[in-house]
């Protein structure tokens, strides 16, 4: 009997066609597929690819997977880190070979391309109220004895909602309750006794089965750390508090606690190693999710490693090749890509490196820096006429990763040679 196919090798077979921004086109008239292009290791400055072209370093990527992995364990957490960051099946499966727990989603739609590719354990950080995903959830959980779902609930409606939607359903599923990072955050909610409320619902629901309590501490208000520490043992508390009241179900085999950004993992995993002993074992879940790919501003800027460097530290992987293509004044030079290809709601790209058209050879970005996006071009403020040509090629920094895989489906992975031996797969 032939085995059963795996979804994640088969991207392999994908053509490359003009879906792909970037790629060589002679790849495309040659009738290639991704593996096949990946298996010539082309190199990316003479190997066909066009500008604009988004890359992703292989050994920053490779870094940055060990590093939280490491890191998750030496801590003793799990760790499922937010995939909506790169939403690529490649790399959640290295993410779970780095000993992920599973992996978190905030809408249906990422938990079901999360299940296209095989994910057995999601986190949805988000309540869920959709009566057609509840019921996706619901038939992916009867068909799939082996598959774990949980999803937050904040509300007292919500929770009714979810139980409407689920009476006729098959499957049980599995809430968090939300507790609020504070008046004028995101999600949750705002009071111990608000979340005391929404237990109870859930207790009410034949639907529903409580099995821990969660949140976001990156929403707290002018967070810091003492603040957010503040926060995450009132999280913890509210955890200690529902087990003493006997709030969770006879026969749940662990409470999930969860928490965690990309900005203040350190402080979750001090508060968590805090955590007093439950009737049950906690899982301590982790959902960072920006280290993938890490920065070039906003996560540089923030990442707990700046505060505890001897835990490790985090490489940005991101490069956004861009080109010259018009020069018309000393101060003044425009390249190929804009709005449509860079991340930037966080900050504008910064300009990296600069490589000669006619040499090839490379240097810093000295002296030149981008001021403005439009749909199509990067405005680039230049010290003097000599730090750019027109034909040269930069290399622009992003900031805050969430909104740069989205804009680039399909992502070439460079060796420290130049060589492209991998193409990264991002579905959104």
């Amino acid at each position: 009997m032939a085995s059963a196919s795996d979804p994640v090798k088969d991207l392999a077979d994908e053509p490359v066609d003009h879906r792909f921004k970037g790629l060589p086109p002679d790849a495309q008239a040659a009738g290639l597929t991704v593996g096949a292009l990946a298996a010539q290791r082309r190199d990316l400055y003479s190997g066909g690819f066009t500008t604009p072209v988004l890359t992703l370093d292989a050994g920053a990527l490779e870094h940055n997977l060990a590093a939280l992995g490491a890191y998750a364990a030496r801590h003793g957490l799990a760790f499922a880190p937010h995939g909506k960051t790169c939403m690529s099946p490649q790399l959640f499966r290295r993410q779970l070979e780095h000993g992920a727990w599973g992996i978190t989603a905030a809408v249906p739609h990422q938990a079901r391309v999360y299940r296209a590719f095989g994910i057995g354990r999601i986190f949805l950080a988000n309540e869920l109220v959709d009566p057609a995903a509840l019921r996706w959830v619901a038939a992916e959980l009867a068909a799939d004895p082996g598959f774990r779902f949980v999803c937050y609930v904040d509300s007292v409606r919500g929770v009714r909602l979810m139980d409407r939607a689920l009476r006729d359903q098959p499957a049980v599923v599995d809430v968090v309750v939300e507790l609020g990072a504070g008046e004028g955050a995101r999600t949750g909610a705002r009071t111990e006794e608000e979340c005391r409320a929404v237990a109870d619902a859930v207790a009410a629901a034949g639907t529903l089965r409580l099995v821990g309590v969660a949140g976001y501490e990156a929403e707290v208000p002018d967070a810091d750390t003492a603040s957010v520490t503040a926060y995450l043992r009132r999280l913890t508390g509210l955890a200690a508090e529902f087990d003493a009241a006997g709030r969770f179900p006879a026969g749940l085999d662990e409470i999930v606690v969860s928490a965690g950004g990309s900005a203040w993992f350190d402080a979750v995993a001090e508060v968590f190693a805090e955590l007093p002993e439950l009737s049950r074992p906690a899982l301590r879940l982790l959902r960072s999710g920006a280290y993938v790919s890490h920065d070039h501003g906003w996560y540089t800027r923030l990442t707990p490693f700046n505060r505890h460097p001897d835990e490790g530290g985090l490489r940005p992987a991101f490069r956004l090749w861009t080109q010259v293509v018009s020069r018309p004044s000393p101060t003044q030079a425009f390249v190929n890509a804009g709005k449509r290809d860079a991340a930037y709601d966080l900050g504008l790209p910064e300009a990296e490196l600069v490589r000669d058209a006619l040499d090839g050879t490379e240097r810093p970005a000295t002296g030149v820096r981008v001021v403005k996006l439009s749909d199509q071009h990067a405005w680039l403020e230049t010290d003097g006429a000599g730090d750019l040509d027109v034909g040269d090629w930069v290399a622009l920094g992003m900031s805050h990763p969430c909104t740069i895989f989205e804009k680039w489906p399909l992502i070439p992975v460079v060796e420290a040679d130049g060589a492209v031996t991998d193409y990264v797969r991002t579905f959104f």
